[in-house]
């Protein structure tokens, strides 16, 4: 049998039983009728809540306006104002705020305006004192885990992504880590890694989330460029310093001063710019072209190389006390192959990226070119992968890119498969068999992927294992031969040999 409407204080419990004042949250009560007040105040007190009381809306709004609260309990029929019109306010001001609303002449029409209104739940007077708290209970947790949500998204988004780059793998983490670490300060930075890993982009990253964010970011290709034009492009040159020198030019440290100059590829520079960018390194000038005036600036270095610097260094193709100015600090950048998990969110980035630029719709990868997109090696790494999602979007017409349109390196032996199985779809041959052998040669591709290891194969494939058991067995396929040999077998067989 329900409890009856609250409408004197509680009874006073046991002091052991009484929770903290405040421990379950903060409750704004909304009631004209002084006897629902001081009873609710009672209950929720009694029950471990802190609690302040409304007599009408404005009161209501005015504390909503001042105190921060966990729940309100609303009356629909306020003295001053429509309830739900107070709802509405309320959840203007703190729309996460859970609000329940009670009437004693509730209707499902009202019920329903409330719900539609942003209201947690509705209870009608009287109400049971237990179904009460298990429902203000509900809301405060429900509302509570939507705003550690929320609040996890931001973090992940902030941690998983600094300017243009995406990533949420160990390897990548443990990259931004140090990116937050080593971006406010002055030190000089080298960036090692293979092409297309995106040297220059985090560069960028570390030069946005310093103190010279404001400044310019310069970047240079150190060795794609005749030495003298190198040397006139970071230094500068004065009028007549050489032959078509008509007029005097800044280098491009001095562009950069306050900011951050990326010298990519810095493995290829000679040996004599090397000494000159050693002194600025060291003094923090240097002279233009032809001149004989110092000019002082105040510039970070990020330096890139694909190379071995070291050993550069050791065949004296690198000057060594470069070397050590530059190995301040060293940032190893991940091939793509060594985090396959940032695959699917540098997909999804590049397909959305240029569907907009060519005002498509967003389009999105299947199951299988997925698989073929996280199990291909990548060696033009993030460079290649954007390449190919750009080819993707240009050439579908679908909302789905399938395996199909992937470059011919990604499909790998799955275009052989297509290939072997359109060429029999030439042949006399019926459309069962067709499909038959496709799949056959696929579940054979995969098994030899996972050495037979048959769950990992109805993962890969997202079927059920019971459904891929069934297909192995109708297409006869011997499992045995692609498992590893059991400790010893090897030896064995060998003996036996």
């Amino acid at each position: 049998m329900p409890e009856p409407a609250v409408s004197c204080p509680a009874p006073e419990p046991l002091e052991t039983a009484r929770p903290a004042p405040g421990q379950r949250g903060r409750v704004l009560v909304v009631d004209d009728e002084p006897a629902i007040r001081q009873g609710l105040e009672a209950l929720l007190s009694f029950e471990g809540y802190a609690v302040e009381c409304a007599a009408n809306g404005q009161e209501a709004v005015r504390a909503a306006e001042t105190q921060l609260f966990d729940a309100v309990l609303l009356d629909v029929s306020l003295p001053d104002a429509d309830g739900l019109e107070v709802l509405r306010r309320l959840r203007q001001l703190a729309p996460m705020l859970p609000v329940i609303m009670i009437s004693a002449y509730g209707t499902i029409e009202t019920a329903v305006a409330a719900m539609q209104a942003g209201a947690r739940t509705f209870l009608q007077k009287p109400w049971a004192n237990d179904k009460l708290i298990a429902d203000l209970d509900a809301a405060i947790a429900g509302s509570r885990l939507e705003q550690e949500n929320r609040q996890l998204k931001r973090a992940l988004r902030q941690r998983y992504s600094f300017p243009y780059i995406v990533g949420k793998s160990e390897p990548m983490l443990r990259i931004f880590d140090l990116v937050e670490q080593i971006a406010p300060s002055r030190s000089t930075i080298l960036l090692q890694g293979e092409s297309g890993v995106g040297k220059e982009l985090f560069a960028k990253a570390i030069h946005t989330a310093s103190p010279r964010a404001e400044a310019p970011f310069v970047p240079v290709n150190s060795g794609s460029m005749p030495v003298d034009l190198l040397e006139s492009m970071l230094f500068g040159h004065v009028r007549g310093a050489f032959t078509g020198a008509v007029a005097p030019k800044k280098g491009l440290f001095e562009v950069a001063n306050r900011g951050t100059i990326f010298l990519d590829e810095i493995g290829n520079m000679s040996l004599e710019t090397q000494a000159k960018l050693l002194r600025v390194l060291q003094d923090r000038r240097f002279m233009r072209l032809g001149g004989v005036e110092e000019i002082q600036v105040d510039v970070r270095v990020i330096a890139a190389t694909h190379r071995d610097l070291q050993q550069l260094t050791q065949d004296g193709r690198f000057r060594e006390d470069l070397y050590y100015r530059l190995n301040v600090i060293t940032l190893r950048l991940p091939p793509l192959r060594e985090r396959r998990e940032d695959v699917p969110l540098l997909a999804a980035a590049f397909l959305r990226r240029f569907a907009e630029e060519n005002q498509r719709p967003i389009p999105r990868l299947s199951p299988e070119a997925l698989r073929l997109l996280i199990d291909y090696d990548w060696p033009g790494n993030v460079r290649e992968l954007e390449n190919a999602m750009e080819r993707a979007v240009v050439l579908s017409s679908s909302p789905v890119i399938e395996a199909e349109l992937l470059p011919e390196p990604v499909q790998g032996r799955y275009a052989d498969i297509r290939g072997a199985t359109l060429e029999n779809s030439r042949r006399d041959i019926s459309l069962f068999a067709i499909v038959e052998d496709f799949e056959r040669r696929l579940i054979l591709d995969m098994l030899e992927q996972t050495h037979g290891r048959q769950t990992e194969a109805a993962e890969r494939f997202q079927v059920p294992l019971s459904t891929l058991n069934q297909k192995i067995k109708r297409l006869g396929i011997d499992i045995k031969k692609f498992r590893d040999p059991a400790p010893g077998e090897e030896a064995a067989g060998a003996k036996g040999k």
